[in-house]
C-alpha cells in the first residue's frame, strides 16, 4: 500500500530519475555524498513511495534493488531526504528568521528601539538561547558508549551540566548511575624517591593524568562500589550506610559510582561497570553547531523579550519604565515557555495520580 502519492507534493531538486531496464537492479544513484543507508533517502514507483522493506540497497555503489523486478522504461525517483527536512524540524526557528523576526517587530523609527546593529542583536539572541538551554529549552541531549577497560569517557565538547547517566541492563532498562561524592581526581604531583617534587624544564611541576585516589577508585583488586561488596567488620563504614537505619538512598544501590573530573574533560567510572553500555544525558548551551542554533516555537515570544529587555537594558536614557515593563514581559514569556515545553497531558497526569493514591503497606 503506498505511503502517499508524489502528485500531492512538491518536487524537488534533490532527486534522481532512474530508469528501469527490466531487472530487479536499477541504474546506481549518483548522489554526492552517497546515503549511508535507506533512512536517508524514498523512493517513488509510478508516483507512489514504496516501503523500504520492498528493496535493499548498496551503499558501496549506490544500487537500489527491489524485490520485484519493473518493466523495462518505468521511471524510479529517488528523493534524498536533506539535513533541512528533517523529521520533527518544522517545531523549530532558526537563528536567521529569528533576527529578521525582531528586526520587523521591534526596530524601526517608530518602534521601541530605533536603531541598532545587527551583531547586537545575533549576540543577545545567542546570549537568550544559551540561558533559556538550562532550565528552559528542551536542551537535553544524549551519548551512548561501550565504556573501554580504561573506564572513562570523555566529556562532550558543548558539555555544560549533566542530567543523568546510566548504564543499560539485559532488558533495556536504564540503571541510574550515582557520583562518588566520597572520591576525587586530585591532581597527582610527581615526586622522586626522596620525595621531592619533580619539574619539567621550564619549570612548571609535573603531574600525573590519573591520581593514586582514582587508581584505587577504579582498581579491578579494590571493592566494586557497590552494595553488594560492603560486608564484613572491617569496611568503610561510609560505605556501608546504606544498610543502616536511616538509609541513604545513593548508597542503596548496586549499580556503580562515577567521578566527572571537569579539568582533564573525562567522566571516570567504578570497576563494577567495565564492558557496560552508557548512556550520558546532559545540559547543551545549544550553541555546539551552527545547526543548533535554533527556538522552539512555542518559546519563541520568550527570545524575543529577551532581546528587547537586553538591548534597552543596555542604552543609557532609557526610561527606567520601559525597562521594568520589558523586563516583566520576559518573566512572563519565559514562565509560559517552560510550562509549555513541560509537555503536561491531562491523560498522563490522570493515570500518575491515581497511582500516588494507592496505599503503601509497610
Amino acid at each position: 500500500m503506498p505511503l502517499f502519492n508524489i502528485t500531492e507534493r512538491q518536487y524537488y531538486e534533490n532527486e534522481q530519475v532512474l530508469v528501469s531496464t527490466g531487472a530487479a537492479a536499477l541504474p546506481a544513484i549518483t548522489f554526492d555524498p552517497l546515503p549511508a543507508d535507506e533512512g536517508e533517502f524514498e523512493v517513488f514507483v509510478a508516483g507512489s513511495q514504496i516501503n523500504t522493506n520492498t528493496y535493499t540497497y548498496n551503499a558501496s555503489n549506490g544500487v537500489i534493488t527491489l524485490d520485484t523486478a519493473l518493466a523495462s522504461g518505468t521511471e524510479v525517483i529517488v528523493r534524498q531526504i536533506a539535513n533541512v527536512e528533517e523529521l520533527g524540524g518544522y517545531q523549530y526557528i532558526g537563528i536567521d528568521d529569528l533576527i529578521a523576526n525582531f528586526q520587523v517587530n521591534y526596530v524601526g523609527e517608530d518602534k521601541i528601539i530605533r536603531k541598532v546593529k545587527l551583531p547586537e542583536i545575533s549576540f543577545h539572541i545567542q546570549r537568550a538561547i544559551a540561558e533559556l538551554s538550562y532550565d528552559t529549552f528542551r536542551s537535553e541531549k544524549t551519548q551512548e558508549i561501550d565504556i573501554p577497560p580504561t573506564l572513562r569517557m570523555r566529556l562532550p565538547h558543548d558539555y555544560v551540566n549533566y542530567v543523568k547517566l546510566s548504564w543499560t541492563d539485559n532488558g533495556g532498562v536504564e540503571r541510574v548511575l550515582y557520583p562518588a561524592r566520597k572520591s576525587s581526581n586530585p591532581k597527582a604531583i610527581l615526586q622522586s624517591e626522596d620525595y621531592d617534587y619533580l619539574y619539567n624544564e621550564d619549570g612548571s611541576l609535573l603531574d600525573s593524568l590519573n591520581s593514586y585516589t582514582l587508581d584505587t577508585f577504579q582498581s579491578t583488586d579494590g571493592p566494586a562500589n557497590t552494595v553488594e561488596e560492603v560486608s564484613g567488620p572491617d569496611v568503610d563504614a561510609t560505605l556501608a550506610e546504606g544498610r543502616r537505619y536511616g538509609i541513604t538512598p545513593e548508597h542503596a544501590q548496586f549499580n556503580g559510582l562515577f567521578i566527572i573530573d571537569n579539568k582533564t574533560g573525562y567522566i571516570f567510572f567504578s570497576s563494577g561497570l567495565a564492558n557496560k553500555n552508557i548512556t550520558l544525558k546532559y545540559i547543551s548551551d545549544s550553541l555546539g553547531t551552527e545547526d543548533e542554533i535554533r527556538v522552539h516555537k512555542l518559546a519563541e515570544e520568550a527570545v524575543y523579550k529577551w532581546v528587547a529587555h537586553a538591548i534597552l537594558a543596555s542604552r543609557v536614557n532609557t526610561p527606567e519604565y520601559i525597562i521594568a515593563r520589558f523586563k516583566k514581559e520576559r518573566f512572563a514569556e519565559v514562565r509560559k515557555a517552560k510550562l509549555r515545553l513541560s509537555n503536561l497531558k491531562i491523560e498522563e497526569l490522570n493515570l500518575i495520580m491515581k497511582n500516588k493514591s494507592k496505599t503503601i503497606k509497610h
